[in-house]
């Protein structure tokens, strides 16, 4: 069983489509019929992000955190204990390509670091800050980004690397850390394709958002 894994903190006007996007990777034929489990983890949220979970019959669960390394730690568990060999994580705000879970295992490796495209750019970032973040973005193979909306792991690799810890934020990064610690195989790839949102307001101090944020700092 392969499971995807999305931490979900009020994330009501993006998680449709984030969910519908996973829903068709999940199906995908390349999968040869895998069962996939779409676990979706309501960390603390007010609005009705478990309406919408519940509207697209994926499995939910609820933390009480505020924390994505923690929401993200008690879903890979959850999907451990269910049986998952593979972990494909991502984030709400982002969409999936149809072959994105296919794309992953094709690789052959313990984990999968992917990139991310911007799918609109809000506006309030400004050229200048656009152009910069094109000149430092590696889209290619060998990148070195990592990214919670585009990662993959096995569960042995996972559990050896003692999981995600409970981060604010960068849980993402100090994974992939242990990981290469560990002796494991990562795939610095382009070929699993997601579409992330450019939204300043983020849901995790230090994340995405104030990164595009630091951009238009720059003078």
């Amino acid at each position: 069983m392969i499971g995807i894994l999305i931490p979900v903190h009020n994330e009501e006007a993006l998680l449709d489509d984030c969910l519908r996007a996973a829903r068709v990777a999940a199906h995908h034929p390349g999968l040869q019929g895998e069962r996939v489990q779409i676990l979706v983890v309501l960390d603390s949220c007010s609005d009705a992000s478990a309406a919408i979970a519940q509207a697209h019959d994926v499995h939910s669960i609820h933390v009480q955190a505020r924390n994505v390394g923690r929401a993200r730690g008690v879903g890979a568990r959850h999907l451990l204990n269910l049986g998952a060999r593979w972990i494909s994580c991502t984030d709400a705000d982002s969409r999936v390509a149809p072959d994105w879970l296919v794309a992953q295992l094709a690789l052959g490796c313990d984990a999968v670091c992917g990139t991310v495209t911007v799918d609109t750019w809000s506006e309030g970032i400004d050229p200048a800050a656009q152009i910069r973040y094109h000149q430092a973005y590696q889209a290619r193979d060998g990148h070195r980004h990592i990214h919670g909306a585009n990662l993959g792991v096995s569960a042995s690799a996972y559990v050896q690397a003692g999981g995600f810890e409970p981060l604010a934020c960068h849980e993402d990064v100090q994974l992939v850390r242990e990981l290469e610690r560990c002796g494991a195989s990562i795939a610095w790839s382009h070929a699993p394709r997601v579409i992330t949102s450019a939204r300043l307001d983020c849901r995790a101090q230090g994340g995405f958002g104030d990164y595009l944020k630091s951009l238009m700092l720059v003078s």
